[in-house]
């Protein structure tokens, strides 16, 4: 009867190896799960016979899109090994298929990269681990949960609908901003053809009449000037101010007082606020639902959250909450917090049903900054035609001012 190499974990974490007689690999695996081990790698013949990845993998030819790769590439990556895993597929199965399907060559080095790791004996979440800037602590801790609990699939499927809601939300938020910025960018560039190009037409026609021109067209005629004279040192000037603000902003300083800035804007304030609460609780609701211990969770939402400020807001409730406090009490002591979120987590805290409140402000939240941004995109189109239309009638009003002196002259 064939043997299989095994690698796997008791219910304490040790790590655990060995071969194990069967008739197919799915055989095998049944007979080691009921050796109550979680399993890690199970591979056919000994160890010392077992293939190389490049040798297990399928030899055609990979024809990869891209180099980068995008959150679209992790979300599928995702979806397929929770899928692959919920089949019963073993890990290094798994990533054996889907190194043949990744559409970016990063990705599949990575993956290549966490298949040799693993068949040398790491877990998959310690695999990961070796690729911070690809997997971030969420995804190694989640896993990390997953294999210990013996619930990976399920963890993986969990993990792979947060990516996609998130992807979602992101693209909503962009649809919903991309036709004030095009209109934006149509107005700035008429106003700035009808200052480069139109009004120095009219000055040249008007210096043939020899009229004195009104105060107005000659403010336009001097703003023409200057523009048509700096803009390209304008231009310059301007790309370097926004490449040092980047990398000032890039600095721990920089960041606090950019975003309290943000934070602190008419209107936009509290927009900004919102966003980042919506992630955050978007992870909680995830972490705990995974059967992550809620200090576990909150230290890993203070580092993946994407804010400094809220990071010290969650660290100080973590620290509040290691002391024998509520999660609640210490997020309504922050004073960033709404009313409404302290409230239903209390109500979660007592009825044990935290993550499902966690999910609901989630939904809360995603609702409340679409809702802001259809708002403010319905806004901003009527307000942007009112202000080029007063600019170009400024403009139009200007340049038609000497025409009328000159047939009253006449």
């Amino acid at each position: 009867m064939p043997k299989f190499f095994y690698i796997a974990r008791d219910k304490t974490g040790k790590k655990l190896s060995g071969t194990e007689e069967a008739a197919t690999q799915e055989e095998a695996v049944s007979r080691i799960q009921a050796k109550n081990l979680i399993v890690i790698t199970v591979l056919a013949g000994e160890r010392e016979g077992v293939a190389a990845p490049e040798e297990i993998s399928v030899k055609a030819k990979i024809r990869h899109k891209h180099y980068r790769i995008s959150a679209e590439d992790l979300m599928l990556f995702c979806r397929q090994m929770a899928t692959l895993l919920g089949a019963g597929v073993t890990i290094l199965k798994c990533l054996d298929i889907i190194s043949q399907q990744v559409a970016s060559r990063k990705l599949y080095a990575v993956i290549r990269d966490i298949y040799k790791k693993m068949e040398g004996g790491f877990s998959l979440h310690e695999a990961m681990a070796k690729h911070p800037t690809v997997f971030s602590e969420l995804w190694v801790n989640l896993i990390e949960s997953g294999e210990a609990s013996g619930n990976l699939a399920m963890v993986l499927n969990r993990l792979a609908t947060y990516l996609e809601r998130n992807a979602q939300f992101k693209k909503k938020i962009i649809s919903a901003l991309i036709y004030p910025a095009i209109l934006l960018c149509a107005g700035v560039g008429a106003l700035l053809f009808l200052t480069v190009k139109i009004i120095p037409t009219f000055v040249d026609l008007f210096q043939g009449f020899g009229v004195k021109l009104p105060l107005l067209t000659q403010i336009l005629v001097v703003v023409s000037k200057f523009i048509r004279s700096y803009l390209v040192i304008m231009i310059i000037a301007g790309a370097i101010g926004v490449y040092f603000l980047r990398k000032y902003i890039a600095t721990t300083a920089g960041r606090r007082q950019y975003e309290k800035f943000l934070f602190n804007l008419p209107v936009f304030g509290d927009f900004f606020r919102v966003y980042v609460i919506e992630r955050f609780t978007s992870e909680m609701s995830t972490l705990v639902e995974s059967g992550v211990p809620i200090l576990y969770s909150l230290e890993i939402a203070e580092h993946s959250v994407g804010n400094l400020t809220l990071g010290d807001i969650i660290r100080r409730i973590k620290d509040e909450v290691r002391n024998g406090k509520t999660l609640s009490q210490p997020m309504a002591n922050s004073g960033f917090f709404d009313p409404m979120a302290v409230q239903m987590v209390t109500i979660g805290e007592e009825i044990g049903e935290l993550s499902n409140m966690f999910k609901r402000l989630n939904t809360f939240y995603q609702e409340t900054i679409d809702t802001f941004l259809t708002r403010f995109a319905s806004m901003f189109e009527p307000m942007m035609l009112v202000f080029l239309g007063v600019v170009v009638g400024i403009m139009v009003i200007g340049m038609f001012l000497p025409i009328f002196q000159i047939t009253q002259v006449r």
